[in-house]
């Protein structure tokens, strides 16, 4: 694992490499932040990731805030730490890696933002990575393809929200 140096809110929005959508829900921002809180709902929509393990303590138990920490795994053998700058529900949160085994990444961070709407509530999703060496090629020559992925993954957060609060 590689040390990744920590990003905030600021920062991310202006990353070098950046992606942002957004997706309306049919859920209230307190449901969808207990997706958020679950490790167990990342890999049903963000189809890219495996496994989520809180490694805070109470984290798993929802006790969760600025400097809980958690790994994720990804397809492909990727791993990621991280840590928490932000959790402040029904209306944001945020992240960014301590660590992780991507060759040539700088900083890699999330940005959640949530709007209550009167069918329930909009979400942007922020992603912002500062590559360096060969990294910096392959992520803007790929980035077309990674944000309709990143767009597809809101697609099924939509699906898996609907099913998981069906009336």
């Amino acid at each position: 694992m590689t040390p990744c140096r920590p990003v905030g809110a600021a920062e991310i929005a202006d990353a070098p490499l950046r992606f942002a959508n957004s997706v309306d829900l049919a859920i209230t921002p307190e449901q969808l932040f207990e997706v958020l809180a679950d490790a167990e709902a990342w890999p049903h929509w963000a189809k890219a990731i495996t496994q989520v393990t809180w490694t805070s303590p109470g984290a798993a138990d929802g006790d969760i805030g600025v400097g809980s920490t958690r790994t994720v795994g990804m397809r492909g053998g990727i791993v990621g730490e991280e840590e928490f700058f932000d959790w402040d529900p029904p209306r944001t949160m945020g992240f960014h890696f301590t660590s992780a085994n991507i060759p040539d990444t700088d900083a890699f961070g999330e940005y959640y933002e949530v709007v209550a709407t009167a069918e329930g509530c909009r979400l942007t999703w922020t992603l912002a990575l500062w590559p360096t060496g060969a990294q910096r090629v392959v992520a803007r020559l790929s980035g077309p393809v990674q944000n309709l992925a990143f767009r597809w993954f809101l697609r099924n957060l939509r699906r898996y929200t609907d099913q998981r609060f069906a009336r």
